[in-house]
């Protein structure tokens, strides 16, 4: 962690609204053979197709850390800054992906453009998460790679604005480099906020805090964006939710909640962690939600079923989306119960 970098942003931390237990509401339960078992609450915000806020749960005006969930801003910034990706690259630029032998050849295809490598990606090193893949690492007695960790697409693909531009790459997470200078730029751009406070995510990166709200409206011009629009901006954030939509393998993998939820509905999704989760639907209507808990294992679900009341999604879709999420709450191996919205919403 570079402390020297996010010591004036912490101190601010101290002082903005950030979401609390008074302003949560209940947003799912852990249900066991009718008993309710546990509950999960937090914050939620729904826009309408046109962008305006049609729904609120608890206080989405309160600051949150979207983590992983600020990737397609993040992502926008650099394609804009002159990144030139382009087909499933886009993908791998705003995911969380699982470290497969695809997702890392996607990656280095990302690299190597550049005339860069592994070694310039200032993540860390990690396992990939999916199990299979780690299982044949460690028969190859392999070990962490930051290429495996989940976010390095992201890197790659800050690397690649900043070869684009001439910046260094040394230095590029540093919060006074004109990448994350362009990042917060773009950030404040799309959400309609000042940045009130940042911190550093898991991967290196700053992360900036902003309200469920700003958050939303951020990810709806991001996934209603066309991509014949006049204003590059929007040109590259059509291209890549059109991307991710027909390619959902890309933004996390095979059997992970974003990837089903695509798959199934056809929406833009991204998780983030501790429970922040951001859904467009296919007409456009856009749902932000935090889990106070930090939990995300209700997220997707909470988020679909918000956006079908909103109207956007068929409850026969949310069903669809329920059998294939793990939602099944088991007993001796047999399902008693399961992992569903709550009374909040």
């Amino acid at each position: 962690m570079r402390l020297s970098a996010v010591r004036a942003p912490t101190r601010l931390a101290l002082v903005v609204q950030t979401l609390t237990v008074q302003d949560a509401v209940e947003l799912a339960v852990v249900e066991r053979n009718g008993f309710i078992e546990s509950r999960h609450i937090g914050a939620a915000v729904v826009l309408s197709p046109e962008g305006e806020v049609v729904v609120r749960h608890g206080n989405s005006d309160a600051l949150v850390l979207p983590r992983s969930s600020l990737k397609p801003l993040q992502a926008i910034a650099c394609l804009t800054a002159g990144a030139p990706l382009e087909g499933e690259q886009l993908g791998l630029a705003t995911a969380s992906h699982n470290g497969t032998d695809r997702h890392v050849a996607v990656v280095r295809e990302i690299l190597a453009a550049g005339g860069l490598t592994e070694d310039d990606l200032g993540c860390p090193a990690d396992w990939p998460g999916d199990s299979a893949t780690r299982d044949e690492l460690v028969r190859d007695h392999a070990g962490k790679a930051r290429i495996r960790m989940n976010c390095s697409g992201k890197h790659a693909t800050m690397l690649r604005a900043c070869i684009a531009n001439g910046w260094p790459t040394d230095g590029y997470l540093d919060l006074d480099h004109p990448l994350q200078a362009h990042i917060k730029d773009v950030v404040e751009r799309l959400s309609g906020e000042r940045i009130a406070a940042t911190a550093i995510d898991g991967c290196g990166a700053p992360v900036h805090a902003i309200t469920l709200t700003g958050l939303a409206r951020a990810v709806h011009r991001i996934g209603t964006a066309s991509e014949r629009s006049p204003f590059a901006l929007h040109r590259v954030a059509g291209a890549l939710v059109r991307t991710v939509r027909e390619n959902p393998w890309t933004i996390e993998g095979p059997g992970r909640p974003d990837t089903i939820a695509i798959e199934k509905l056809g929406v833009f999704a991204k998780h983030g962690a501790e429970g922040v989760m951001v859904m467009v639907a296919p007409n456009g209507a856009t749902v932000a939600l935090k889990m106070l808990d930090g939990s995300g294992r209700a997220a997707t679900i909470v988020a679909a079923t918000l956006l079908a009341r909103a109207g956007a999604l068929t409850d026969a879709q949310v069903d669809s989306l329920a059998s294939a999420l793990p939602l099944a709450v088991l007993g001796g191996g047999s399902g008693v119960g399961a992992i569903r919205p709550g009374a909040g919403i």
